[in-house]
């Protein structure tokens, strides 16, 4: 019996672009009750990294593949197949790396091997949507002689930044960021400065703020304003914004404000031309605001979602929905006066005519930096299986 253990060195979650680390250690445990223990042989090892992809079949319409399915496994076959037994399509995948070949391990004994590997910067983000899914997995096979192959399977998330494709570093290298007192290798050094690059054309593209002012009206006039300072977000911010109904014409009893996405399926892709677009609310705001002058509402972007997106399959966009309740009377027969006695007490009416309406604003939603999407990832760095 042999363990394998699959650890990856910085959490779970990655950008498109970076280089994924994983420390996978094989292992001949020695067992305190076992009285004739004896060495271990595998025959192979190797590690890839694939996407999967997983569409519904209600409502994306996808060409039949011509791929072979390799669902079950000959007893003495030797090809690795990363996605075998998977449901939907791989639509992307790395070169394999062989770890190892002929692996002897005496009891109690254990080796480790290091797989590093760039993620496609041209790869889907990670999704799990309604119509479609993006999946990327690490996969780890090994063999026994005269064996089948045992696959260990490491999930994690990609986010995507566009921009870092074009991006060319400085060929200087005296003149690129580097840390003097760290001695890295090269391929570490370039993976780092991706990430404080991404991080620093985060910061540029989300600090922007500039006073965003709204006019709320409906049919029979103006509502009130509503402001905001800016309409580009990483994910893990808040989005925060405000109400004035003092200048409004026509008095407002309640609003309402969703933080939701929008998925729709590119129009070639569709089962039914003209398919609604399916949404999903993130968080929501909903308030009384009657008599009230002014208001605001803070809604967070959590960091388990997934910023906006495009493929050629499906578009990923985020928006704020509001929804408004009006009078239709005006402001001062809202309420009726209860006694005409020294102490007077206001109730309010029984029964007013109201009119809704809602509106929506896009914002655009950005990546953040992976490290703090681990925080909150629900993948394990850590899997293993025994062979």
């Amino acid at each position: 019996m042999i363990e394998v253990l699959a650890k990856l060195g910085r959490g779970p979650v990655f950008l498109a672009g970076e280089v994924l680390e994983c420390m996978i250690t094989f292992t001949n445990p020695l067992s305190a009750s076992s009285t004739s223990a004896s060495s271990e042989m595998l025959a192979w090892a190797s590690a890839q990294i694939h996407c999967q992809f997983h569409a519904s079949e209600n409502r994306v319409a996808l060409p039949p593949s011509d791929g072979s399915k390799h669902d079950v496994q000959a007893e003495n076959e030797t090809v690795f197949v990363p996605n075998r037994g998977e449901r939907g399509q791989c639509i992307l995948s790395t070169p394999p790396k062989i770890l190892f070949c002929d692996l002897r391990l005496d009891p109690g004994e254990s080796k480790s091997y290091s797989y590093c590997e760039t993620l496609p910067i041209d790869g889907p983000p990670s999704f799990r949507g309604q119509s479609v899914k993006y999946v990327y997995k690490l996969t780890i096979g090994c063999q026994r002689v005269n064996s089948p192959i045992k696959l260990l399977r490491v999930p994690f998330r990609v986010l995507v930044l566009h921009g870092l494709k074009d991006y060319q570093f400085p060929q200087d290298e005296a003149v690129a960021p580097s840390n003097p007192f760290l001695e890295e290798e090269e391929g570490l050094k370039k993976d780092s400065r991706l990430a404080d690059l991404a991080t620093e054309l985060l910061m540029v593209a989300t600090s922007r703020r500039s006073l965003h002012l709204y006019n709320i009206s409906n049919t029979r006039g103006k509502v009130g304003t509503f402001c905001i300072f800016k309409t580009v977000y990483k994910i893990g911010e808040d989005v925060i914004g405000t109400f004035n109904f003092s200048e409004g014409h026509i008095p407002c009893l309640q609003f309402s404000v969703s933080l939701q996405t929008e998925e729709s399926i590119q129009e070639e892709f569709q089962r039914r031309r003209g398919q609604p677009v399916s949404f999903s609310t993130h968080a929501r705001h909903q308030e009384a605001c009657l008599h009230t002058a002014q208001s605001s509402f803070s809604l967070p972007i959590p960091l388990s979602s997934t910023p906006g997106f495009t493929t050629n399959i499906v578009s990923l966009k985020w928006r704020l929905h509001f929804e408004f309740v009006t009078s239709g009377e005006s402001a001062g027969t809202c309420l009726v006066r209860g006694s005409q006695s020294e102490a007077v007490t206001w109730t309010g009416v029984e029964q007013m005519e109201v009119d809704t309406f809602s509106w929506d604003l896009p914002i655009k939603v950005l990546p953040t930096n992976p490290i703090l999407a681990s925080y909150v990832s629900q993948f394990s760095t850590t899997n293993s299986i025994t062979i």
